[in-house]
Order: C-alpha cells, then structure tokens, then sequence
C-alpha cells in the first residue's frame, strides 16, 4: 500500500516534548532514553574564547558531527579571541563535554559549564516547591500570580489610591479573592524619575501594612526592597519574600540578610543607563552573580527567583527584544518573574495612558507564559488569571 509522503516539521524545545513525540508513534522505553539527546539541538554562545581554544573547540565540534561559528580570522591567528556558536544536539554536547574535561585553555572549566547549562534548561519543566511561611509555592503546575500592592504616593499606576494603610490592607484581601497567589508590597515608587526615599520613610510606609497582612493574609506575602535594613524588618515580622529590583547589587548587606533567614529572594536585571554589550549575555551575567551571591550566603538555590527587569536599565527596542527572547531565560536554571504590567513598553507601543494598558498587558503575560515565565506581577489580577489560564491550558497541556 502507498504511503504518504506529506511532511511535518516540529518544533521541539525540551526533552518533555521529544519524549511525548516519540511515545505517541509507539517508541519503547529505553529507546526514547537513547534517541531524546539526539532530538535536542542547541545553540551555545560563548564570550570572548582565546583563538586558541576557539579553534580546539572547531576540530572537536567537527569531529562529533557539530559545529562552531567563530570570527573569520581565528583560523588564521590574526584575531586573538572570539565569540563563539556551537550548533550541536544534546548528545553531541555531552560527547565534546567529556573531551573537553582533558583540555587546557579553560575548556576543561568549560566542560563542565556546558553540562550545567544543558542541566538547568532542561531542569526547568519539573514540577518545584518554594517553601514559604504562609505555605509552599508549587512552579511549574502552573503560572502563579503575584497582585501588586504599592503603599506609595506617588507610584506610576495607581497614584497613591493604597498609601492609606486601611485602604492597602483592604485591597490586599480583593487581590487574594480575586486569584493572587502572592502578594507584592512596595513602599517606594520604582517608576522613572522617582524620587529616592530612605530606609526609616520606606518602613514607617511599610510596617502599618505588613503587621495587619502577616495576620490577616493567608498567601506569601513579598516585600518590594532593596534596603537590607528594610528586608530584615520585614522578615523579623514574618514576611515571606524578598523582591529586590537591584539583584541584592544596590545593598552589600542584602544577600547576608536574606542568607541568614534563608528567605526567598526575587532577583531582578537593572542597570544605571541603557548601553550593553550583548543585550541578553549581559543580564544573563548580571543575574548568574546575583545566584553566585545570594547561594554563597546561604540562600537555598531552590528559594532563588530570576526576573528580567522590563522596564528598568532597557529602552523601548530593549524592552521588546528581551520580551521576544524570554526562553533564553531557561538556563539558569531558576523560575522566572515578569512584571509588564501597565508599563511604558505597553504604552510607547499603542500609545495609550498608564490606565488603558490592560489589553498590553494581556498579550504580554500571554506571550511570556508562552516562554517559560512562572510567575507574573500584575495589577489587575482577575483579567491576568484568566489570560494565564488560558495560556497554561495550551502551554502547560501535558
């Protein structure tokens, strides 16, 4: 009998995705275990690689049945270091991996970062637990909320409607009804053109709030800070997060303080000024030393949460360049925070006030969840719960 000899490509990000594949046509057991790192294919960026390991790392990829992209003139020696592309499957990175680890030149230091980077990518679709005071975050199930609560006068969004600690403690409690699985306390406007307030303004603004939610508010409650001073007060109250927009940088007490409570610790990309080098190398970077950091002062790695900074340190064209590549996000390892909510980004885009942002905001959560993203903070918590459900049904459907 005639066979068809109709063609589908498919797209396949992780090894979940390869394995579903292969057990839907009738593959056995041991057979998707072989074939899964033949199915992965990966691109790896590497900075700044001496010519002479670049061309060792050529020779080696070649021979695997990879390759590496790399300046024209490392070949030739007339260039002395290079970025490097390796164009490899999984199976092929594991085999250059093991001969690497009897390399010079670094590689043998590198060997060892491909098999955790490949680790922590394909890491990031299991099922993990952040343990809080008010009870466990489950990520990965599915995409959590965090409800935005400024106790500020002059934040960009809401324009003061919460600094009444009444009105904030009442809003807190219609953000948990209305589906918020954390909630974010902020008592200094990070908006563009802020004015700087100190640590004793921050925590007369915060402690009226804080003492009434720890009593009244039954899921994790964050602390927006980047004072150490201010994370401390609010841990000894019994917050339960620490969402610093500085990546514990702004502070040299920060990552000690949360060490010492082993709290979980929100870490966000920012940056004075918009110049980079290499857009998403750089925040990977910056955000790899603010894990190094905090793990050294004993935050446990499973409490460490990553977030690109939007909005912060990035102009527009930034902005929409790291919401288009927010998988890459995926090789630390960690779960991911995007707050989009109402932004500028949103509205130099459609050119619409802070109050007309909401389908912007949709179509960010949406587009983020499509890629990876575990947690978003947002505003308005009943619209964005049913754009991440929605979302999670067709994302997260295995």
């Amino acid at each position: 009998m005639a066979w068809q000899e109709d063609i589908e490509i498919i797209e396949i990000p992780d090894g979940t995705t390869a394995r579903r594949l292969m057990a839907d046509i009738g593959v056995e057991g041991r057979g998707i275990e072989l074939m899964t790192p033949k199915a992965l294919y990966y691109c790896l960026k590497l900075k700044d690689v001496p010519a002479r390991a670049a061309n060792i790392l050529k020779q080696e990829m070649l021979a695997r049945g990879g390759e590496a992209a790399m300046a024209a003139g490392v070949a030739g020696w007339s260039v002395e270091r290079t970025d490097v592309l390796l164009f490899a499957t999984a199976r092929q990175l594991e085999l250059l991996a093991d001969k690497l680890k009897e390399q010079y030149f670094g590689l043998n230091r590198l060997a060892i970062a491909i098999r955790e980077a490949l680790k922590a990518w394909e890491g990031r679709g299991e099922i993990r637990e952040i343990k809080c005071p008010r009870g466990p975050l489950i990520i990965g199930r599915r995409t959590l909320i965090m409800g935005i609560l400024n106790v500020t006068p002059d934040s960009f969004s809401d324009g003061g409607r919460f600094y009444d600690p009444g009105a904030a403690v009442e809003h807190a409690h219609r953000l948990v009804e209305e589906g918020a699985d954390i909630i974010d306390v902020g008592g200094e406007s990070t908006r563009p053109g802020h004015r700087p307030i100190d640590a004793e303004e921050e925590w007369r603004r915060l402690e009226p709030v804080l003492k009434r939610l720890v009593a009244e508010i039954k899921v994790p409650i964050s602390v927006d800070t980047y004072k150490a001073v201010t994370a401390r007060r609010a841990l000894d109250l019994g917050v339960d997060i620490i969402n610093d927009i500085w990546g514990c940088r702004a502070d040299a007490h920060m990552a000690s303080v949360c060490g010492r409570y082993r709290a979980p610790v929100v870490i966000m990309h920012n940056q004075e000024g918009t110049t980079y080098s290499d857009l998403m190398f750089d925040i990977l970077s910056f955000l790899r030393t603010g894990i190094r950091l905090l793990e050294d002062n004993g935050v446990p790695p499973e409490n460490i949460i990553v977030d690109p900074g939007i909005g912060f340190g990035k102009d527009l064209q930034q902005n929409l360049e790291v919401m288009g590549r927010l998988r890459e996000l995926k090789v630390l390892g960690k779960p991911v925070l995007l707050g989009t909510s109402r932004k500028s980004m949103i509205g130099k885009v459609l050119d619409l006030p802070v109050d007309q942002r909401l389908e912007g905001t949709a179509a960010t959560v949406a587009l983020g969840i499509s890629q990876g993203v575990d947690i978003i903070r947002v505003h308005d918590v009943r619209a964005m719960l049913r754009v991440a459900r929605m979302t999670d049904a067709v994302v997260r459907r295995a």
